[in-house]
């Protein structure tokens, strides 16, 4: 009995002492910086040409209350690629085409900043965001004025239907082509209001230069800076003053019920986890909530329409959940009828519940804000802001850009891996880096405790800002250990570059909204989560797993049911529930034919098949599969049909080279990647070097590099991927051959052969590369300024490391100097391609009679006919947006259709170097026995590599063996062998 007794006070101390470190209030940082003038410099590492920076320049701090009217269609005779367009969508326009440049000149009678404002509407193209350039007599202003963002609208293309097993199904998302009103802002939300613009009195130049997307103007302005009314303002100027109503009136809008969109991404979705989102459904997917994962950039937007039956004073309150970020806040801008009714909800702040949170408008003391509506139908809009954050998040960014400058600097002296037992004298070398340490350290102080008093608590995002604040000030006061923390200190960089990353997205999902008239003695609620039906919920949902088949999507037929065929797909249930809402409202009503889609795990395909129990068509298999089951008639070739020599001619080449065999064609491209070169722009600049055109010229390039503990990235085959694409592009580009034409042996032992093998591995043991680097860490941190990537890497790079935006791109692979047949000189750039394919699955069965060989010819032409659909540029145009649209920039699609390639969101000069490349490229066959060419080829680079051996014996070495192995696998197919 003691020791229970004993025991239950041990627990009760625990708990109130965690009570009391819960409770007791967080001391702040601010004795670290209080008295210090964080905007100073104390070395050269700072970002130039920030917004902050342009508006402290300026001779005058006047902010004029004239509006300056510019007639769009009075442009200068300099300008290229606009026209003048009558009646267009009933105005006088100005037509920018993509990659046009329109300048205009402006009397500005009184100098001081201004905002500018644009009317515009969206012209039909690739269906992706306007970006403009602007300058200002001459010169892009600050940085972001040369990346501005003007949305399209966007809205249900039909009604929702449902499937045959209850299920809704999302209509195709259409753009609504209409004018907008947009002043120019970041389009990262670091600034909240709009940019102000400096103009001189007099005649002032502005230009606009078209990065992407055409676009038709109407009007254009210079406004005076926007203030928005303070609440009491706003309720001195509508008609009347606030009175109760005489009775209650309600006025519910359901989230999933917005009628237009900034976004394909923002429609509806559905909501299984709570048992009080409406409508509700454990069986069936049901429409009830829109945002979620897609409405989390800042300037993103969702309107609303509603119906209001009489005059008077209504509340505003939404059904909200922010479950995404633990310790963070999502803010969102309210609009009414297209305008910010008042500065109290311009940043509404929404803090993080894993339930759905009833919040009512209100100011700080917690009364409900009462806004005026007239008879009639208005619109409301919500708009994703980062708020108060947003200062804050360009703080950090500028600080990360800071810290990896003097990473690198440091780095100069160090190298990557420092001795330990080395005193550098870093504070004698770099006596300046050091006073950049100590103020950054307290910057980074001052931004954990203003993101703490605006979100209320110190999360995890935040932390480690404080981690490296306290490295920092560390570093200061003992230099000797910032080499033996060298490694860690790049590390936190990092850490902090992946949360500046979260802290930009502000997810917020929305189940309702609604309006109650003013009335006294009414309490605002919504039903609420209890206990009681969070059990029942959950219980019901168990049952219903055990009923409803979570791997079968969309529409499910019988198996015996006419022209149905069986799809499957190894990728993931994003993609999955893409494809089938695609087929389900096209294929099928289009041709008559059924499809049930399978997701599936890529290793259940072969037991499948060898079972005969193997779906008709696959999709995302992976390159080596067509001739693999080619060899063993378990798939079919393409070439029997009709039209399939027109189908390829989508694609490049290069994209379904492997997928022949014997003279046949055994899987159609899906999607196709290669190398790109990915540069830093600024380093490079700094260092005063050019991006290389040739691998001679990258070798050129290293002594500069490295003389500054910088270095190449080029892939090395490691264990997780035997990646031989840089090795290939050199063979190819040398004038290599993998296989002779009959396939039966491998001709990299050829002198191409050797001297591309020399040149790869030279890289690694002659100048230094590394084998084994984590690209995206390096790269933005600069210590990697050039590396060959797949352009994939495109996707991961732009979302990952914004503290760099603007400020690197990607261009076309090294090249080799070649001769033609002429003598004269050209420059070959073959780059090598991979990728995923679609393949049509062999069911017939020997001694098959008639009836069941009709059968499968009918089955194989329905197949080929979603084949063709599934690869044509409609579907995989539509397959690419809406995935990006879903998961965002890292999901960009690779398609390997050349057409729906040039109408994804790439920009134009992107677009240029891909097309190219794919001009270029070339495919590495599939052969029988293939798959010890790279396997071997592996083990000749890292025994080049590792014991240095010599590489024209190595290579011929396991060339040989490549090529036993080639004619043993021909023999065990009855295959003829070489001679």
């Amino acid at each position: 009995m003691k020791k229970a007794v004993y025991i239950a006070l041990v627990i009760c101390a625990i708990i109130a002492v965690f009570a009391l470190i819960i409770l007791m209030p967080q001391k702040d940082f601010s004795e670290k910086y209080e008295g210090v003038d964080l905007s100073t410099q104390k070395s050269t590492v700072g970002r130039v040409n920030t917004y902050n920076d342009y508006l402290q320049m300026q001779p005058s701090k006047n902010e004029p209350s004239t509006l300056i009217e510019v007639d769009v269609c009075s442009f200068e005779s300099s300008s290229t690629g606009v026209y003048v367009q009558d009646n267009y969508y009933g105005s006088r326009v100005l037509v920018t085409e993509n990659e046009s440049f329109v300048t205009w000149l402006v009397d500005v009678p009184e100098e001081g900043f201004y905002n500018i404002a644009i009317e515009y509407i969206a012209m039909p193209s690739r269906n992706v965001s306007m970006e403009r350039t602007v300058y200002i007599n001459g010169v892009v202003p600050f940085i972001g004025a040369d990346i501005l963002t003007f949305q399209r609208i966007w809205h249900d293309g039909g009604v929702i239907r449902k499937d045959n097993q209850g299920n809704q199904i999302r209509p195709i998302q259409a753009e609504i082509f209409d004018w907008q009103t947009s002043f120019f802002k970041s389009d990262l939300g670091y600034e909240v209001e709009p940019y102000r613009f400096y103009f001189k009195k007099g005649i002032n130049s502005i230009s606009f230069e078209a990065t992407n997307e055409p676009m038709a103007i109407r009007a254009f302005s210079l406004c005076p800076v926007e203030i928005i009314d303070t609440y009491s303002e706003y309720i001195a100027k509508q008609p009347s003053l606030p009175v109760p109503a005489s009775s209650p009136m309600q006025i519910k809008i359901q989230g999933e019920d917005s009628f237009r969109r900034s976004d394909p991404s923002l429609f509806a979705s559905y909501d299984r986890s709570s048992p009080v989102t409406e409508p509700y459904s454990v069986k069936n997917s049901v429409f009830n909530y829109t945002g979620g994962n897609s409405w989390k950039n800042s300037g993103q937007w969702i309107d609303w329409e509603f119906t209001v039956p009489e005059n008077g004073w209504y509340t505003i309150s939404v059904q909200a959940r922010q479950l995404y970020q633990r310790g963070y806040i999502a803010c969102r801008t309210f609009y009414i009828d297209n305008k910010i009714p008042f500065d109290g909800v311009k940043a509404v702040e929404f803090k993080y519940s894993t339930d759905w949170n009833f919040v009512t408008l209100s100011d700080e003391e917690e009364n409900p804000y009462q806004f005026y509506f007239e008879k009639g139908t208005h619109t409301l809009r919500m708009e994703v802001t980062l708020g108060l954050v947003g200062p804050i998040i360009n703080r950090l960014e500028d600080s990360i850009f800071r810290l990896n400058t003097i990473y690198r600097t440091i780095l100069v002296l160090t190298g990557t891996h420092p001795d330990a037992f080395r005193d550098y004298d870093i504070e004698k070398a770099y006596p300046n880096e050091l006073e950049a340490m100590n103020l950054e350290a307290k910057r980074l102080y001052k931004i954990v405790d203003d993101f703490v008093k605006i979100t209320g608590q110190k999360s995890d995002k935040i932390a480690p800002a404080q981690t490296l604040a306290i490295q920092l000030e560390e570093f200061y006061k003992n230099p000797h250990k910032i080499t033996k923390s060298f490694q860690n200190f790049k590390d936190n960089i990092t850490s902090l570059g992946a949360s500046l990353l979260s802290l930009t997205e502000s997810k917020l999902d929305i189940d309702f909204i609604q309006l109650d008239a003013v009335c006294e003695n009414v309490v605002l609620e919504a039903p609420k989560a209890t206990f009681a039906n969070k059990l029942k919920h959950e219980i019901v949902s168990f049952f219903t797993s055990f009923v409803v088949d979570s791997t079968m999507l969309g529409d499910v037929y019988n198996k015996n049911d006419d022209r149905l065929i069986e799809v499957w797909i190894v990728a993931g249930r994003d993609q999955s529930i893409i494809l089938k809402n695609m087929i389900d409202d096209s294929f099928s009503p289009e041709t008559g034919i059924k499809v049930n889609l399978k997701l599936i795990d890529v290793n259940a395909l072969l037991p499948a098949v060898v079972a005969g129990i193997g779906p008709d068509v696959v999709i995302s298999a992976y390159a080596s599969l067509p001739v693999d089951y080619a060899l063993r008639h378990a798939n079919v070739d393409l070439m029997q049909f009709d039209g399939c020599k027109d189908v390829l001619k989508q694609f490049p080449y290069s994209s379904y080279e492997a997928y022949e065999y014997d003279g046949g064609i055994y899987a159609l491209p899906e999607r196709v990647t290669f190398n790109t070169l990915f540069y830093r722009k600024d380093i490079l600049e700094q260092l005063d070097v050019d991006i290389p055109n040739t691998w001679n010229d990258l070798i050129t390039l290293l002594p500069t590099l490295q003389g500054n503990k910088l270095n190449v990235g080029v892939p090395y085959p490691n264990i997780q991927l035997a990646d031989l694409s840089v090795f290939y592009s050199m063979f190819y580009q040398n004038g290599g051959v993998i296989y002779n034409n009959k396939g039966t042996r491998s001709l990299l032992d050829s002198e191409t052969g050797v001297s591309a093998f020399k040149t790869y591995t030279s890289l690694f043991n002659s100048y230094g590369l590394e084998p084994y680097y984590d690209f995206v860490s390096r790269f933005r941190s600069g210590e990697m300024p050039l590396a060959v990537a797949n352009y994939e890497s495109y996707n991961t790079l732009v979302v990952s490391a914004p503290e760099i935006r603007g400020l690197w791109d990607f261009t076309y692979l090294p090249g080799t100097i070649r001769i033609d047949k002429d003598g004269n000189e050209y420059l070959d750039r073959s780059t090598t391609t991979s990728g995923v394919c679609t393949v049509m699955i062999n069911k017939a069965k020997e001694g098959d009679n008639e009836k069941a060989l009709a059968k499968e010819a009918a089955r194989r032409q329905d197949s080929w006919e979603f084949m063709k659909w599934w690869v044509s540029t409609e579907a995989q145009v539509r397959f690419g947006r809406e995935l990006e649209a879903l998961l965002g920039l890292s999901a960009r699609y690779t398609t390997a259709n050349l057409q729906a390639l040039k109408q994804l969101s790439w920009s134009s000069a992107q677009l240029k170097v891909l097309l190219k490349s794919l001009e270029e490229s070339r495919g590495v066959p599939e052969v029988p026995g293939s798959y010890y060419t790279s396997r071997h080829m592996v083990n000749g680079m890292r025994k080049v590599i590792n014991e240095k051996d010599d590489p024209r014996e190595v290579l011929i070495d396991y060339t040989r063996k490549v090529n036993e192995e080639l004619t043993r696998k021909r023999q065990e197919f009855n295959l003829p062998t070489e001679e």
